[in-house]
């Protein structure tokens, strides 16, 4: 079992990098991705796709705060954050490939900070 610091340390850093990855894909799904599809319709099933990534990394954030809240075995949050970190490199890969060029171009008037959160 980990100890009560580790225990403490691993809330606090879940708790400020969940909360800013959750803003962040807030932020795409409802400022972003809109204003993209309204420019690139084409590109819909694709931003229909990270949205779907988006909700299974939410959901995956969520089992790895109550795996942390309620003191699960290193093994167990181990796995948890193994699987964020699978989904979200496979993710941000591949909303790099599809997007970075249309990001270059878009004409976009809303607050950074709303659109893509702290990160």
């Amino acid at each position: 079992m980990p100890t009560e610091r580790a225990t403490r340390d691993l809330l606090l850093y879940c708790h400020g990098f969940c909360t800013a990855l959750t803003d962040h894909h807030v932020g795409e799904d409802r400022l972003l991705f809109p204003a993209i599809a309204a420019a690139h319709p084409e590109l819909r099933e694709t931003l229909r796709s990270l949205v779907q990534d988006h909700s299974m990394i939410s959901h995956l954030v969520g089992a790895l705060q109550a795996a942390t809240q309620r003191a699960a075995s290193r093994a167990e949050i181990d796995q948890h954050l193994e699987g964020i970190a699978a989904i979200m490199e496979s993710h941000f890969a591949y909303e790099e490939r599809q997007l970075l060029s249309v990001l270059d171009t878009l004409a976009l008037t809303a607050d950074p900070y709303d659109v893509l959160g702290p990160l």
